[in-house]
């Protein structure tokens, strides 16, 4: 927490103490806070996070799912590689915003497009993590398998999943990431409600509050996912025995 506490600290002396910032260009903590509570006692704030948490959580979801089932492919056949890859790493190039107009004319202006552009988000990291993984697995274990006579599927459940799984875990984490930066810009697509939605109705209304209210949200619940998805990784990969730093590593 001490981070955190720092730069609340520093915030409360640019903006109430030493008035570095005026209230229109940077609210202090205290006006933040009152607005959330009072986006909160009017049901407003729930209602934006029930829209952008449903969003990702299914927007998330199919990206990975999508980027799973590629992957192993693409790891485990260099023939489907040379046919899929250069293509998914040309399209993992393009702008977010930049799928949005095609969005709109394909799905019209529903929920399609925003939870499609987020499932775009959280596919590339999962993809790329997992291929990467998958080429990463020993050759020695490979070749230990074959001497004890697995087959080709065992190989890829009891050697090559297992080994990629920490790399898969790594791009879930990023995927999760992504997926709420490229929340903001799906609710860009003709919202009313959402996070990335309140922080464009704070800028087009003058309200650096609600914004930097919306901000905070959508940072705490990035963060709250990820020490969810931590928390799994951990329980997931516990018979690793990975580095754990310098001081961790130590034996007395």
């Amino acid at each position: 927490m001490l981070v955190p506490l720092v730069l609340v600290v520093v915030w409360c002396a640019t903006t109430s103490v030493y008035r570095v910032f005026l209230p229109h260009q940077l609210p202090s903590p205290w006006q933040v806070v009152t607005t959330v509570w009072q986006l909160a006692a009017d049901g407003e704030l729930a209602r934006h996070v029930a829209a952008s948490v449903g969003r990702i959580g299914s927007g998330f979801a199919i990206g990975a799912a999508v980027a799973v089932i590629l992957g192993i492919l693409v790891g485990l056949s260099p023939t489907i590689e040379a046919v899929l890859d250069p293509t998914l790493q040309l399209a993992r190039n393009v702008p977010s915003l930049a799928w949005v107009p095609f969005l709109l004319l394909w799905m019209g202006i529903d929920e399609g497009p925003k939870i499609t552009l987020i499932a775009i988000g959280a596919f590339f990291p999962v993809y790329v993590n997992l291929v990467t993984g998958i080429r990463q697995t020993d050759r020695k274990l490979i070749e230990v398998g074959y001497v004890f006579g697995m087959t080709r599927l065992e190989l890829v459940r009891r050697i090559i999943l297992p080994s990629a799984q920490p790399y898969l875990w790594t791009g879930l984490r990023i995927a999760m990431g992504q997926s709420w930066l490229f929340l903001v810009a799906a609710e860009l697509i003709a919202s009313t409600r959402g996070l990335g939605f309140l922080l464009i109705d704070g800028q087009n209304t003058a309200r650096p509050d609600v914004m930097l209210a919306g901000i905070l949200v959508l940072a705490s619940l990035g963060k709250l996912s990820d020490a969810v998805l931590r928390r799994v990784e951990r329980r997931a990969l516990h018979w690793t025995d990975g580095f754990a730093g310098l001081v961790g590593s130590e034996r007395t």
